[in-house]
């Protein structure tokens, strides 16, 4: 497929707000691979200790850098998911040069539905994510509370539940 009609949809939004749950559907309604963050962090945080929040915000920068250079290489394009903390996310977006158009869906939540949906998970992830040990603060800031992709966007808030058929592709494109 010619570079040209590759697409990178960026799927982005604070910790608990939707990105996991839906992007994997958005792929597939697009038919494009879903490249996500934790993923790629929990492959490596099975290989690799994470004695301490600091060490996993360093397999979480990894994690950005291999998510963002295997999406750059997939012939079609692909759906990006991550909680990208904005300081660092727009300078690697443009560093990686993604081969085509880039969209965004930003989610929105409450901070108490994501705090609630975040302690929700706590333990069922791995434990190198210290879920139960972040802040409120953590989980909504201006780091990770706003769109970072640039060009096209969509943005949604994410209600107590959010079905795929609310985000199809036609709606994102709106």
């Amino acid at each position: 497929m010619a570079s040209s009609s590759r697409l990178f949809l960026v799927v982005s939004g604070p910790p608990a707000s939707g990105k996991s749950t839906l992007a994997p559907a958005l792929a597939g309604e697009l038919g494009l691979p879903p490249v996500a963050k934790d993923t790629i962090k929990d492959a490596l945080m099975s290989l690799l200790p994470v004695p301490d929040v600091e060490a996993s915000r360093q397999l979480g920068r990894a994690a950005v850098a291999a998510m963002l250079a295997v999406a750059a290489q997939s012939p079609s394009g692909a759906v990006i998911e991550s909680n990208f903390h904005r300081s660092a996310a727009v300078a690697n977006l443009r560093r990686c040069r993604l081969p085509g158009p880039v969209l965004e869906v930003f989610f929105r939540v409450d901070r108490e539905v994501a705090r609630r949906r975040h302690l929700t998970r706590a333990g069922s992830r791995h434990a190198g994510h210290f879920e139960s040990t972040r802040t409120a603060e953590e989980l909504s800031n201006d780091e990770v509370s706003h769109p970072v992709a640039g060009g096209g966007r969509s943005s949604r808030s994410t209600p107590r539940s959010l079905s795929t058929s609310q985000m199809s592709p036609a709606s994102i494109a709106r």
